[in-house]
This record gives C-alpha cells, structure tokens and sequence, in this order.
C-alpha cells in the first residue's frame, strides 16, 4: 500500500562442500533458493582405498561460490551463514596449517575423505575391543569414521602426528575458518567420534585402541567445546573471513552440520497437509529422510533411542533438537551408477547419441528404457538380471566392508540395450538396499510409512519410482531440488536469531513439490526381485566361505 514501508526480504546464506564440489546457494525466509553457484573440487586417489583432498582448495571454492550468490544483494538483508560438508578429516598443524595425510609428504593434500578405507586393519582392531561406545555405531565402527583414520595415522605417518594442532571434521573446519573458534558440532562429533551428548568424551575407549595422546590435553585437539547444530558460533563472521567470503562482518555463522543431515534438516519437517500422505496425521517420527547423492543415507528419527544393529546411532540430538537419530547408509550409489554406466562398452555410443538429443545421458537411458519395454512395465524388464550393489562394501545393515558387488544374468550382448538393461537393475540394486535397511529400522522399533528423497539422484525419475515401488512406500520430493542447501541455509536462520528453533525453521523453509506413489500391482515382482536379492549376498557369502576353507 502507498506510504506503507515494506519489510526487506531476509536471506541466509547456505554453503554445502560435497564430494566433488562445493556448492552455496541464497535463500530467503519462506525456503525458495533465489541464487545457486557450483565450483568443482579437486580429489587425489593415489592408491586404491586413498581419496584425499585440500582444504584450501576446499575454501577458496566456498568463497568463489558465495560471493557469486550474493552478488548484487543489499548486506544488510543477508542474515546468517550455515555451512554442511562431507564427513571428511581436516589435519592441520599448531598455527592451524595444512599437514600430509600421506607418505609422499605433500601438506596440501591434508584431508582424508569420508569414503577413504585406508584405515581397515585399524577398524577391525577397533570393533575387536566391543567397547560400549560401539552400541552407538549399530555395533560396529565403519571404516568411513574418524577414530580408524586417526590411529592409521598415528601408526603410519608419525611425523605427521607429531605437528598434529587440530583435527577437524571438515564442517567444523569451516565453521573456524569463518569464525576463528574451534568448537565443534554436536553433529560431527557424535555421528562420526564417538561423543555422547550426556557423557561426553570415553577416555577409556581412546586408551583402549592406543590413542590415549588425545585424552591428555583434555582432547583439544579434537574437540572440548561442542554446540549444537544451527547455534550462533562466536561472534560471527570474523573480517578476514567475510572479506573472502564477500559477506558483512559480524553476521552469524552457525554450528554447522555432515552434508546428509543437513538435506535431512531441509526435507524432514516439511508441512505435508493435503497431500494425502499416510505421515499426515503422524509424528515426525514415522518419516525417514534419504539424502542421495555420490553415497546414500537413510536419516530416521525417534523420541527414544532405538538400537539397530549395523545402523549408525542412536544419535541424539545429531540433527532434529531433542530427538534420536538412526543412520543408515549405502556407501556407493551415484557413484556406482556412474561406475557402471561409464565403464560398459556402448558407452561412447550413448554419450553421442545422448549429445545429439540434448539430452544428459541418464535422461537419454530413461527414454530408451521406455523405447524397448513393449508392453512391459520398466521394471520388468530385469527378470533374469540382477545387481548386488557392494561394490564398495556395505555400510548398513550388513556392516561388511569386504563385501563386493555382484552382477547375475549377463550375456555376450555389449549394444546400448544391455546398457540401459545394467543401469536399470543397478537403481533397483539400490532400491533393494535401502528396502533391507527400512526392514532393519522396523524390525528395532522404527515405524516408517513414508520416503523424504533429497541430493542429485532425486532429480532422476526412475531412481525415484523405483524406490516407491520397491519400498511400497510413497516419496516425497522437496519443492527445492537443492534440499542440502536449503538444510544449511536453515542453520544460518536459527543463528540469526530470525527463528525460535529448528524445527520452526524446518516447517517454515521446508516446502513439498511432488509425490511419487508406489505402484502396488508390481509389488509381487518386486518381493520376488528382494528375493533373489538376499540370495545373492548368501551366495557370496558360500563361495566366500568355500575359498576360505
């Protein structure tokens, strides 16, 4: 209305740091991202199992990207900064300088990434002990974790140890990085080190697996000071950071969270009125979060603890204030599908015809699926076809790092078909995965009746039918693609101080775009494919076993 004075639209500043890339977007009050910039990261394999990376590559991304999105835009409208990242191993030095994760000395390379299985001898001796902080982890530490990376360290690179100032799970790096204080996540510290919100640090379990040096100085070096995610860090953005970053001095920076629960956080706690979903008139509880991208995880929340076995958590607090979290996880999904599609013989084939189409080379894939089915459903397609998709062991439920992939049905055939054919019966190997672990969820106590899809395979509309027909559950897809950025856009808000909560923030900036239903009609094929599925890791399991003997 004239003479009226119109309210400035706020905005929050979310930076999520992936495996490949390092991605910010600007977002407003109500959740719609109104910028998005990408910057690709550099990662080093120098041998099988080593993926390294560098945190000041890793920064100077985070900087490139926000002051792309934030070009242009009043300072005084940008409330807060929210950072995620991946749970990857940040090594630096007393005066807080990069130091080697690896034999050939090269200090640039100081981050071991979240995906890296270096460290399994140490894992194995770590499970070994049985101590109870394992209880928290589904019974068994994964390799992906930090207390293995650690000890592998200390045994392998003692130089290195030595200087050691500080490690940081790489989301809590960034939070020092703009704001100079070295606190810590609850997040991080308790889904990825063992850190108990009621109990804190166990010095008898870092005595037990030969890392007693940490408790010594009162375990500065990996953390005494811990705030929960989405808490005002510090006094905000210190001069040199916002320089870098191209942000006002002194604006809040929040306590940040790992990159999948972050897209948990922007997808969660979304208003579901009138969509007809069975999670309408239930608690938050019966909704499971999955943040798909280069790995996947499977995010359920409960009011009281629930153990799973070979589920990461219970977790509280990790995510959602004031509830448990279970975790379970895939280890390799976008990137087995890339694997997969990548390495077969008409791949070249299919990038050129994908790009004479205009079209991405899953897009292409999808509509030559639908060309070659007949009258068939898709999904039927793989009949005589089927996927173990381990390739790169199995976090949950199984917790088997050894296990492999396996791929039963091929032929001599290598034309663009059989192509489109592995692809399928890839995604249902996925599918079929996150259908084991649900069935582990519900079987400890969790009622789940309804899929929260986030990250770069949601985008892929036959990844995503696939999981409602397999899960015989429906997906929910978030009005926002970028659903991660949109959970760390969320923490800047709660630390601006613009929300009262999380969970205010959750419903308010959490938006739904479109559910997928399952069809119920192939739910027999389906629970013959789950079938088959359990067989296949029995099998391997037998040949294992037969070799072994």
């Amino acid at each position: 209305m004239p003479g009226e004075k119109q309210t400035a639209v706020k905005y929050y500043v979310g930076v999520d740091v992936g495996s490949g890339s390092v991605r910010a977007a600007l977002v407003d009050a109500f959740g719609t991202v109104v910028a998005h910039a990408e910057r690709p990261i550099q990662i080093w394999d120098p041998q099988p199992d080593h993926y390294e990376q560098s945190s000041a590559d890793i920064w100077a991304a985070c900087c490139s990207v926000t002051k792309e999105v934030v070009r242009g835009v009043d300072a005084s409208q940008i409330r807060g900064l929210g950072f995620d990242a991946t749970c990857s191993l940040v090594v630096v030095d007393k005066q807080f300088q990069p130091l080697a994760v690896n034999s050939e000395g090269h200090n640039q390379r100081n981050v071991i990434m979240w995906m890296d299985h270096r460290a399994v001898s140490q894992v194995e001796r770590i499970n070994a002990t049985q101590h109870r902080v394992l209880n928290y982890v589904g019974g068994a530490m994964s390799v992906e974790m930090q207390p293995p990376k650690l000890l592998w360290i200390k045994e392998n690179l003692p130089e290195s140890w030595k200087k050691v100032g500080y490690f940081f799970d790489l989301p809590d790096f960034l939070s020092w990085k703009a704001t100079g204080v070295t606190a810590r996540s609850l997040c991080t510290v308790v889904c990825k080190w063992t850190y108990t919100s009621d109990r804190g640090w166990d010095d008898s379990f870092w005595k037990m697996i030969g890392l007693e040096d940490l408790v010594k100085d009162k375990y500065e070096k990996i953390g005494n000071h811990v705030l929960s995610p989405g808490e005002a860090v510090g006094k905000g953005l210190t001069p040199d950071a916002a320089r870098d970053l191209g942000l006002p001095e002194g604006i809040a920076v929040a306590a940040s969270l790992i990159d999948a629960h972050a897209g948990g956080l922007g997808v969660i706690g979304a208003d579901v009125k009138g969509h007809n979903l069975p999670c309408e008139n239930q608690p938050i509880t019966s909704r499971v979060a999955m943040i798909c991208g280069t790995s996947s995880c499977h995010m359920g929340i409960s009011e009281t603890p629930i153990f799973v076995p070979g589920v990461w958590g219970p977790y509280f607090s990790a995510m959602v204030p004031g509830l448990w979290l279970n975790e379970g996880g895939q280890s390799a999904t976008g990137k087995l599908v890339d694997h997969v599609v990548r390495g077969h013989a008409a791949f070249p084939e299919l990038e050129a015809r994908a790009a004479a189409s205009a079209h991405s080379i899953y897009t292409y894939l999808n509509s030559h699926l639908d060309l070659i089915k007949k009258s068939l459903p898709v999904g039927f397609l793989t009949v005589d076809l089927h996927v173990w998709p381990d390739f790169h062991g199995n976090r949950s439920p199984l917790t088997d790092l050894t296990l492999k992939g396996m791929v039963v049905g091929l032929t001599l055939s290598r034309g663009l078909d059989e192509l489109a054919l592995i692809y399928l019966a890839t995604i249902q190997a996925i599918a079929l995965g996150t259908r084991h672990i649900l069935e582990a969820m519900q079987a400890a106590g969790h009622d789940i009746s309804t899929l929260f899809l986030c990250g770069g395979l949601s985008k892929n509309p036959l990844f995503v039918q696939m999981h409602a027909d397999i899960t015989g559950k429906p997906v929910v897809l978030s009005k926002e693609v970028e659903s991660v950025l949109v959970g760390a856009a969320i923490l800047g808000a709660c630390a601006s101080g613009d929300f009262a909560s999380i969970q205010e923030a959750m419903a308010k900036m959490g938006k739904i775009g479109r559910v997928v239903q399952p069809n119920h009609e192939h739910k027999r094929f389906y629970d013959k494919k789950y079938e088959v599925f359990l067989k296949l890791v029995e099998h391997q399991r037998e040949y294992r076993s037969i070799m072994n003997s």
